[in-house]
């Protein structure tokens, strides 16, 4: 099944001179975003949960996103003998989002011992962040915005800025 998200209208993209692209709003309308293939999103997710390291809980995670360039990312967990250290999968997957080169994400999916699962409140918050209150989160099949996933987040840039 292919959907595509609802975002807010942004302004168009435009190219200047010096080959760079600026933001402009005198002209907004939509931008183009790509469509969402929630099949190759769960094939990734399912891929990336192979490559967890989880010899404590043997409970293997992969999360897999759409950024806004099209890309597919993905992350695993790996976890640490004290537990609060463990790094979630969609952690790794936001790290993976930088690697690459940053963007958005417009949707992400993600597995458990190939079982569909949500992500905590910790990494909710994160893909809040990367992701703003469009972004698609499949929940028991079903997209839902981030907006209902974490209803109360904490802005993009923290109220704790110096």
């Amino acid at each position: 099944m292919v959907m595509e998200p609802t975002l807010p209208n942004l302004g168009v993209v435009q190219p200047v001179d010096s080959g760079t692209t600026t933001m402009t709003t005198d002209s907004v309308s939509p931008m183009a975003t790509p469509s969402i293939d929630w099949d190759a999103l769960r094939e990734a997710a399912r891929d990336a949960q192979s490559h967890a390291y989880a010899p404590y809980s043997n409970f293997r995670v992969g999360a897999a996103a759409l950024v806004d360039d099209g890309r597919i990312i993905a992350g695993c967990n790996v976890e640490n003998a004290s537990y609060g250290m463990t790094l979630c999968a969609e952690c790794a997957m936001i790290g993976a989002l930088h690697m690459g080169g940053g963007g958005r994400l417009i949707a992400v999916v993600c597995f458990g011992n190939d079982n569909a699962v949500t992500p905590c409140g910790r990494c909710r918050q994160l893909l809040w962040e990367h992701g703003g209150p469009n972004l698609l989160l499949e929940v028991n099949g079903e997209p839902r915005p981030m907006s209902e996933m974490l209803p109360v987040a904490f802005p993009e840039h923290s109220v704790f800025e110096n």
